[in-house]
């Protein structure tokens, strides 16, 4: 892995924590300069500290992915600090994202939320970006769910954007091919801040999870799902674009 993104140039959104932090950790492993776009600076902060600690190189940058100018900031951020970007990572989802929320219920408040972060955010990343990455024959990768791919009962929402952002992924596929920009979506699976949260809630959830997997464990968010990202954003992966991929360990076979 050391070298699989030597001198490339990666932004992630939503990299203060979770599979984003996962992810940013995993790429600068891999030999990247990465930016860390979070919604508080401080969070991107404290994941930069622990890239340079182990002797990378990472940029902190406080971005709201819902507003275009906080993006269009952030992309100018990272090619002033770095001189370029190789591929763009937008993992950010709202806040609210893991909450239960039938459909009768869900309020139009609800929906914009999410719609902001994901879709918006998808939208903002891919404008402010694609000048940078077609000069460098980048990678855009946008972060999906298996909510995305066989629908949920207490998350509707969710599922809504998620499987939008994976049709936006094939669309810009399609479109920014002949740039040399490969676009993909990532499904993963992975022991986030959040997932711990709810299994605390739910001792019995995570057996139930394991018991999902052939593999029998939930993913690491640098090790098992931030290194498959870092290999799809690397040249031995430049052949594929337009696809999901499935990284939680064999739960989903269903594609």
């Amino acid at each position: 892995m050391a070298a699989l993104l030597e001198q490339k140039v990666v932004l992630v959104t939503g990299a203060g924590a979770g599979v984003g932090r996962g992810i940013a950790r995993a790429c600068a492993a891999a030999g990247a300069r990465v930016a860390i776009a979070a919604l508080r600076e401080e969070s991107g902060r404290e994941v930069v500290a622990e890239i340079e600690a182990a002797g990378g190189s990472a940029l902190a940058l406080a971005c709201d992915v819902s507003q275009r100018s906080e993006v269009d900031a952030a992309v100018a951020g990272t090619l002033q600090r770095f001189g370029g970007l190789d591929a763009l990572v937008h993992n950010a989802t709202h806040r609210r994202s893991p909450e239960a929320c039938r459909i009768e219920e869900a309020s139009a408040e609800l929906l914009d939320q999410h719609v902001s972060v994901s879709l918006r955010g998808a939208y903002h990343c891919a404008q402010a970006a694609f000048a940078a990455l077609r000069e460098r024959r980048g990678r855009l990768v946008l972060l999906s769910s298996a909510a995305a791919l066989e629908g949920s009962a207490e998350r509707p929402l969710y599922a809504m954007v998620k499987a939008a952002e994976r049709g936006f992924a094939k669309s810009l596929a399609r479109e920014w091919g002949p740039f040399g920009i490969a676009v993909n979506a990532v499904s993963p699976l992975a022991l986030t801040p959040a997932l711990a949260r709810a299994i605390a809630g739910d001792p019995g959830l995570e057996s139930r999870l394991r018991a999902l997997s052939p593999l029998g464990w939930i993913g690491d968010p640098e090790h098992d799902v931030g290194a498959a990202v870092a290999l799809l954003l690397s040249d031995a992966a430049r052949y594929v674009t337009g696809q999901t991929w499935i990284v939680d360990g064999g739960r989903f076979t269903g594609l």
